[in-house]
């Protein structure tokens, strides 16, 4: 089996690593009542509707 040389310093490594770190975008739905993109699972920011009622009254 391979063995390394040297010694990788701890900032080689967490750098290494760093790459796993990274976030995606989160994912967006389609509103069906005004079909603006929002958030999966929660109230849509343009009409206030959510899972078929209103939820919060948006003026």
């Amino acid at each position: 089996m391979a063995v390394p040389k040297k010694k990788k310093s701890k900032s080689k490594t967490r750098s290494h690593r760093a790459g796993a770190w990274k976030l995606d975008a989160p994912s967006r739905s389609i509103c069906p009542r005004c079909s603006a993109a929002k958030l999966p699972h929660v109230v849509c920011p343009t009409c206030g509707w959510y899972k078929d009622r209103i939820a919060v009254d948006v003026s």
